[in-house]
């Protein structure tokens, strides 16, 4: 175990140290990534750590990862498009990265019946959350005025589901 952390560690520091010698031999190279715009991507790198972590042997790992760096991918999307507003309805992504973490963990360990039962709610839950909250703050287009459909839609759901 230790010796597999140790050798995701050192590939990363390899890359990471490649990329700033290219960097400083290569001075065009900085100016077209543009690293002022790409700080998110830190994030999303701490959330792959984990989840390399996860796939080399400590799979409760894959939904810690999963949640960082889905959070990273998300300010990664607003940093880019300066559309911080979003937070009002994409907060509703988390519980998903949770869910995605969970079946990928569970997955690893051998029991993807049990990850797609705990974590796949959690995935469905999420996406129905961010489409109505999205329409609501957001418009999503025509469907802006027919959110409480999907409210309605959803509800029906959970009554046949209880039967």
């Amino acid at each position: 175990m230790e010796k597999r952390s140790s050798i995701i560690g050192g590939l990363i520091l390899i890359v990471v140290g490649t990329l700033f010698l290219l960097m400083q031999f290569f001075p065009g190279l900085a100016e077209r990534i543009d690293l002022a715009n790409q700080w998110p991507l830190i994030i999303v790198a701490i959330g792959v750590f984990f989840l390399l972590a996860a796939l080399v042997g400590t799979p409760p790992l894959a939904i810690p990862g999963s949640i960082i760096a889905g959070i990273g991918g998300i300010l990664y999307y607003q940093n880019l498009t300066g559309n911080w507003a979003s937070w009002a309805y994409i907060w509703a992504l988390i519980p998903g990265f949770v869910g995605f973490g969970t079946i990928l963990m569970h997955t690893l360990q051998g029991h993807f019946r049990r990850g797609i039962k705990e974590g796949g709610s959690l995935l469905v839950i999420s996406a129905i959350m961010f489409v109505i909250f999205a329409a609501f703050f957001n418009g999503l287009g025509g469907l802006g005025r027919y959110w409480p459909v999907l409210l309605i839609l959803v509800g029906g759901w959970l009554l046949i589901k209880r039967k």
